[in-house]
């Protein structure tokens, strides 16, 4: 049961998130060290003042682009992303035309069947990835996220991997796919490892997308590729980590 955080509260967003990640926990979303994963999260979000920043919109927008642009792009879900914002992620998979597959490390049919009925709950048509759903293995990798689904991370050229670790980022790019992350970290090696690495609270991230996406719809496929190819990802996490360090020094 979510506990009810009084607006006046000054750490009302950042504790309503962490009810959210804590239900998840005790509906069996939640894995024990996706909460350590969190808090680890939370205090980079600290450090970039708890706000998307320009590095993040920057981010954002390209991988906003190359979802456009991708022939099979697929949203990878774990519990911690189910936990925080279910219904945000469902409405990124229907403006993107992208589905949504479940991919778990501590991977359990207990954890499987809470959900895929957690996700059911909040609208979701087709969750792959689980239950009936035919699956391969990925070969570079050796814990259980690699088990995908053959009709969506298997067969996918883009896949959104939020709250990531990293060695399924790695073996995900080794396998050719371009990856997209969430990492409030620029430090972490999905980060450094990713195509894009968008540095930001995921509930923020995920509703800029949807919006992001609904207006470039419009562009000509020329302005979508321009986007693309201006991007630097080394760059843009060293301006992540520049903005860091000048916060860092302002506040001390």
């Amino acid at each position: 049961m979510l506990i009810e955080v009084p607006d006046s509260h000054p750490r009302a967003q950042s504790l309503r998130i962490r009810e959210k990640l804590i239900d998840g926990f005790d509906k069996g979303l939640v894995a024990k060290a996706g909460l350590i994963a969190h808090g680890r999260g939370e205090c980079f979000d600290y450090l970039i003042g708890e706000k998307t920043q320009i590095f993040a919109e920057n981010a954002t927008e390209t991988a906003c682009v190359m979802l456009l642009l991708a022939q099979h792009p697929v949203l990878s879900l774990n519990g911690n992303v189910a936990s925080l914002c279910p219904d945000e992620i469902i409405e990124l998979g229907k403006v993107a035309e992208a589905p949504l597959e479940i991919n778990l490390f501590y991977r359990t049919k207990e954890r499987e069947d809470a959900l895929l009925k957690h996700m059911q709950e909040h609208g979701a048509q087709k969750v792959l990835g689980l239950g009936n759903d035919e699956t391969v293995q990925i070969e570079e990798l050796q814990s259980k996220r690699r088990i995908v689904s053959k009709r969506g991370i298997f067969i996918a050229d883009v896949v959104f991997v939020p709250l990531e670790d990293g060695d399924r980022t790695e073996a995900l790019v080794a396998s050719g796919k371009k990856v997209i992350t969430v990492d409030l970290n620029p430090l972490s090696r999905t980060a450094q490892k990713a195509q894009i690495t968008i540095v930001d609270n995921i509930v923020r991230t995920v509703p800029l997308m949807t919006q992001m996406i609904k207006e470039m719809k419009n562009y000509p496929q020329k302005k979508l590729r321009e986007i693309l190819t201006n991007f630097d990802n080394k760059k843009n996490l060293q301006a992540a980590l520049h903005f860091i360090l000048q916060r860092l020094k302002e506040l001390s």
